[in-house]
């Protein structure tokens, strides 16, 4: 049976329609999974040092940051892999270019904040962006 000259125009706009929607779905991130994860977890590690480096480099203190304790960590699956980090970090000893036998600052020097980051990962290509960070003297 063939469709009638005004049903035409309806049935190629219904499936323009169709395609456009199904178009605009595939291009929209795919979420596919949240989950606390171990601070053991070997992608985690890497994220943290990231986040480390990037906030002692761009700090204006006098002094690096290490991190105290990691409070959470949740890895959100989407079509990229984000880390959301909770830790309390201290001010530690060395200055900018030390690296080694840093003890956490006490007295009049000591400091402790507390930040939540939000990293973008794609850990098979090293690769890292801070998407969010927040920190707050603790």
């Amino acid at each position: 049976m063939m469709a009638r000259p005004w049903q035409t125009p309806q049935l190629l706009l219904a499936i323009l329609v169709a395609l456009v929607a199904l178009t605009h779905q595939e291009r929209r991130k795919t979420f596919m999974s949240v989950e606390e994860v171990s601070v053991s977890e070997p992608h985690v590690i890497a994220t943290l040092q990231f986040v480390i480096n990037d906030f002692n480099k761009k700090s204006d203190d006098k002094y690096n940051f290490r991190i105290v304790r990691v409070l959470k960590v949740r890895k959100q699956v989407t079509d990229h892999m984000e880390y959301h980090v909770n830790m309390e970090m201290r001010r530690t000893t060395c200055q900018k270019l030390e690296t080694t036998n840093c003890m956490f600052q006490e007295g009049e020097l000591y400091k402790q904040i507390e930040c939540f980051y939000s990293v973008f990962v794609v850990p098979w290509f090293e690769k890292y962006k801070i998407l969010n960070k927040n920190c707050t003297d603790g």
